[in-house]
């Protein structure tokens, strides 16, 4: 019998494609400054010092590269870069750059110390890709015309700007865009305290009353996540209203997010789904992601994007040479005895 799809609604709460609203609320949550900005403090301070650096020389910041998980602030990085520096911030994504072509309208438009934000840039062609390199080298693109004998090459001289890439598989970049990055910077998931202090200041923002237990109870559900940490907010301010209850408490805020199938560990029936399908039909693994994801009828790529990166940070996942294991944790929280017995030793 085909297994049924992982995708669902539930998936928006945690990692994937957000609506038009989303995107609207997001934007009004993200502060404008980096003194605003919680978590990430060793990026943010040497952040602070590249910009105070750059401005004190009167230059352009060098480009940027920002690493880690969807939801971390990446996008909100690079616009208060933006801000900090009083420049204009041109954003636009890799698949959205099909060609070279496409990329000399936005380049030839870019203002002296303008930046540029390409987020998803490991989905750069190869082509674009390697049309990029003297852009970001010496502010030079050449751009071939006409064929044959006839072919003949046009330089463009562009004016200093900083080329800010997000990548959510810093893996997939290559080695002479990566080299190409002066600096670069790595976001990891943020802890609990740090996600308190986020869904106050979004709850203040938004008008909602809520106490500290509240607030903990969806930050350590939140996946180490800021985004996920805001929709949860969203989620929990709904169940509240529709209850008549005008302050949040910590049962209001933990009965929401049950009717959500959101656990105490920040697993909804997505990952429970991932690990279940590997204790069921693979005894806890080890199995390869494209058994398991055919496993699940699954793309691998949600898998390895939405799914894997906090159950191996939580430690309820690990990787292994011969693929993706449950650990003892996950059995435990799940309420599945653990049975797992050592491989046998081939002679």
């Amino acid at each position: 019998m085909a297994k049924e799809p992982i995708k669902d609604d539930r998936e928006r709460l945690i990692i994937g494609k957000q609506t038009e609203e989303e995107v609207v609320f997001n934007i009004s949550l993200r502060p404008d400054k980096l003194q605003s900005f919680v978590g990430q403090s060793y990026t943010i301070e040497n952040l602070k010092i590249a910009i105070q650096a750059a401005k004190k020389r009167k230059e352009s910041l060098e480009h940027i590269l920002l690493s880690g998980p969807p939801g971390l602030g990446k996008t909100t990085l690079a616009h208060i870069i933006a801000h900090e520096m009083g420049a204009k911030i041109t954003a636009t994504s890799g698949p959205a750059i099909e060609r070279a072509g496409d990329l000399i309208g936005i380049l030839t438009n870019l203002g002296e110390g303008d930046i540029l934000f390409i987020d998803e840039i490991h989905r750069l062609s190869k082509v674009v890709e390697e049309f990029i390199y003297p852009a970001m080298e010496s502010y030079q693109i050449d751009f071939l015309i006409d064929k044959g004998p006839y072919a003949k090459t046009i330089k463009f001289n562009l004016k200093r700007f900083t080329l800010i890439g997000a990548t959510t598989r810093a893996g997939l970049l290559s080695a002479p865009l990566r080299g190409r990055f002066g600096i670069l910077y790595h976001l990891d998931f943020y802890e609990v305290e740090d996600l308190i202090k986020i869904i106050e200041r979004s709850a203040k923002l938004l008008g909602v009353f809520l106490d500290r237990d509240a607030a903990y109870e969806i930050a350590r559900r939140s996946r180490g996540t800021p985004r996920v940490a805001n929709r949860l907010l969203r989620r929990v301010r709904d169940y509240s209203e529709v209850k008549g209850n005008s302050k949040i408490d910590k049962m209001n805020a933990v009965n929401a997010l049950k009717s959500h199938r959101i656990d105490s560990a920040g697993l909804d029936d997505i990952d429970r789904k991932v690990l279940k399908a590997l204790i069921d039909f693979y005894d806890g693994g080890p199995a390869g992601i494209e058994s398991l994801a055919a496993t699940l009828n699954e793309e691998s790529d949600t898998i390895v994007d939405v799914v894997e990166p906090f159950l191996l940070k939580i430690g309820f996942l690990k990787r292994t040479p011969r693929g993706r294991e449950v650990t003892k944790l996950a059995y435990e929280h799940l309420g599945i005895e653990f049975k797992k017995e050592s491989q046998k030793e081939l002679f």
